[in-house]
């Protein structure tokens, strides 16, 4: 079974990012840039994920829109070397229309 995109995934197009429950920080949000890989652009390194906001710290799991930029356009070579592992589950859906880049997903 997959696990289904949150109604405040500031990867679907049409979130407000400054909406999603329990805070928001723009500084940490601009942070998350060093989880994306573009393609022509490897991350070295580990996987650095950028979580879901509705799980908890120590029980993260990786954001779902996030997830699924990262293994198609992305192409995030690390993560899916992760996934091809079973580190990380890649049997994820999105919801809806989603943004082709990272930069969208801040208003």
């Amino acid at each position: 079974m997959s696990r289904r995109q949150c109604l405040h995934c500031p990867w679907k197009v049409g979130t407000d990012p400054h909406e999603i429950p329990n805070g928001y920080s723009e500084v940490d949000h601009v942070a998350l840039i060093s989880t994306i890989a573009e393609p022509g652009r490897y991350l070295p390194g580990p996987v650095r994920v950028m979580a879901c906001h509705e799980t908890s710290p120590g029980n993260e799991l990786p954001c779902i829109g996030w997830l699924a930029h990262q293994l198609g356009p992305g192409n995030n070579l690390p993560l899916r070397m992760a996934v091809i592992r079973g580190q990380i589950d890649g049997g994820v859906e999105t919801v809806g229309p989603q943004h082709e880049r990272f930069e969208d997903t801040l208003r």
